[in-house]
């Protein structure tokens, strides 16, 4: 829909219903002004966390005193020999290793603007965003460099850093694990670029007398962070540092009562470049000086349940085809949970069935939450020790959500309608798109997510679905995730995805993808499974059986491309 300036109807201002919901030691409100900037966030965090551990990967771990002295270092680099002006984007296209903080510490605290990028992006896609995003300097893999080396000449780049897997490893293994990813995996070398700097070198290079930190004001640009496109071409989210620092406290409030400081240790399968996990993981473990363990491919599944058996970690995030992928590992049930204390879903819905699977193996909860990029991403997030399945929980500290029709007017509590976001965290608008933020952000600050959700009576959220997402079945409206939900349940089944096909009677018709768990399991056999379950017009009339489903870089199912 499209949102005229003032909209017709705003939030009431009844106390909300969900926080009589709330845990009594979760806060209603945070501060988002407690600090100037997201550098300044991250600095005290590693002032006052020196001693201890920030991040593990691949056997050595960084911590919050080194993550400091390197990222200064890498922050003076870029101004004095890249010579990036105060407000240049930087791209960093890397994976989950320890060049990732260090490379996005140091651009915020040189002032400059980080740009995600997907470090599995085509060279089409590659060069697209960077000319979206006007970057000047990029931080890559040398693994993934020969994408960018066939489209540098189309973009603004005009210096690259480039990171190496044993980057901040000792230097015995250091050496080791260049000299094999050199030639077992044939990454391009650095000096195949015009101007180029290895990354450990501008980290290891002292600043000048005059050095000093910039003091990005809090409503400047800290991110562009590119939505996924999985509903239409991929644009910048400016996100503020005022935004960023608010969404970590408010995730931090959520946690904090169920996580020791300088205790807790979050595994992180999902790529910092998302906006899921860099804020989830990176930013609120920073805020409680926690340690995040790095893995840098969470498709290697054994690889993924060995570093579980090894770091016993508190806490993870995941997503839905990743925590089913785990279930469905023989090994995975093998592992001690003893110190796990619960694991964040985000990202797409959590189907029940692999929650309930999850906890009858780990004797914890998957505690479902909902965002999005425009948002920081968190939103709403279940309670930790009380989680409704089904559910994305309640809104987060200092958030206000609204269930609207299309009018724009609020709707009774039970009633589905469009979710309305408003609070700190939502974004700035969208980079150089302003019609485009037009259509998503009101002039009173209300962000129109374009997601169908309702409140129950308690005032946890149910999200049914994206709104372009939704099959009209004569009329009826038939949302995506509660078929795959229930489809999810058949013991044969593995994965599901539903979309909505052109058909001649009823004008749409539900269309179900299904990759086996059982061989033998057959179309009339789900059929009737879903028959018993689902009304008339939500049953698939036609089903395909698929060896896999395409999927984004974090795993959510790309429904378009099912089109």
């Amino acid at each position: 829909m499209t949102v005229q300036e003032g909209t017709p109807a705003t939030a009431s201002k009844r106390e909300p219903i969900w926080f009589a919901s709330y845990p009594p030691d979760v806060a209603h409100s945070i501060d988002p002004d407690a600090y100037p900037s997201l550098a300044a966030l991250l600095l005290d965090a590693c002032k006052h966390h020196a001693a201890h551990a920030a991040f593990e990967c691949l056997g050595t771990s960084m911590s919050y005193a080194e993550w400091d002295r390197v990222s200064r270092a890498f922050a003076a680099s870029l101004l004095e020999d890249v010579k990036c002006r105060p407000g240049d984007r930087v791209a960093i296209m890397l994976p989950n290793l320890h060049a990732y903080p260090v490379a996005f510490l140091g651009v915020l605290r040189a002032g400059l603007v980080v740009v995600n990028v997907n470090p599995l992006y085509t060279p089409r896609e590659l060069r697209e965003q960077l000319k979206d995003a006007g970057a000047t300097a990029i931080v890559i893999m040398e693994n993934f460099a020969h994408k960018l080396e066939s489209v540098l000449a189309e973009t603004q780049i005009r210096h690259v850093l480039v990171a190496r897997l044993g980057d901040f490893m000792p230097p015995p293994k250091r050496l080791l694990f260049n000299v094999v990813n050199t030639y077992v995996r044939h990454a391009v070398p650095a000096w195949r670029f015009p101007h180029f700097t290895l990354l450990q070198s501008a980290c290891q290079r002292a600043p000048s007398a005059s050095y000093k930190d910039a003091q990005p004001a809090a409503a400047s640009p800290a991110l562009l962070q590119y939505t996924g496109g999985t509903t239409g071409v991929p644009k910048g989210a400016v996100l503020t540092h005022r935004n960023l620092v608010a969404n970590s406290l408010q995730c931090r409030a959520v946690i904090k009562p169920y996580i020791e400081e300088e205790r807790g240790s979050v595994l992180t399968p999902l790529p910092l470049y998302h906006i899921f996990s860099l804020t989830a993981n990176l930013l609120a473990f920073a805020l409680m000086g926690g340690l995040s363990v790095l893995v840098p491919d969470p498709r290697d599944i054994k690889g993924l349940i060995k570093t579980m058996r090894r770091a016993q970690v508190t806490t993870m995030t995941g997503v839905n085809t990743l925590f089913n992928a785990l279930i469905n590992n023989p090994d995975f049930a093998k592992l001690d949970f003893s110190t796990l204390s619960f694991a964040v879903g985000g990202g797409a819905a959590v189907q029940s069935a692999v929650a309930v699977r999850w906890r009858e193996i780990t004797g914890t909860d998957v505690v479902e939450g909902y965002g999005l990029t425009e948002a920081s991403p968190v939103v709403c997030i279940n309670p930790v020790r009380k989680p409704k399945i089904g559910t994305v929980g309640l809104p987060v500290p200092s958030t206000e959500v609204a269930i609207r029709d299309d009018a724009g007017n609020e709707l009774p509590t039970g009633e589905a309608g469009e979710i309305w976001v408003r609070g700190p965290q939502v974004m700035q608008g969208y980079w150089q798109r302003p019609d485009e933020s037009k259509l998503v952000l009101t002039a009173d600050g209300w962000l129109d997510t374009g997601d169908i959700g309702a409140f129950d009576s308690e005032g946890f959220l149910k999200i049914l679905d994206r709104k372009k997402d939704m099959v009209n079945v004569s009329g009826f409206k038939v949302f995506p995730n509660e078929v795959e939900d229930v489809m999810a349940q058949h013991p044969g089944v593995l994965e599901a995805a539903v979309i909505g096909v052109p058909d001649a009677a009823t004008g749409q018709a539900v269309k179900l993808f299904v990759v086996k768990r059982d061989p033998a399991v057959t179309e009339a056999e789900l059929k009737k499974f879903a028959r018993e379950r689902l009304a008339g017009y939500k049953v698939p009339k036609t089903i395909v059986f698929a060896d896999s489903l395409p999927k984004s870089n974090v795993g959510k199912i790309i429904r378009k491309d099912l089109k």
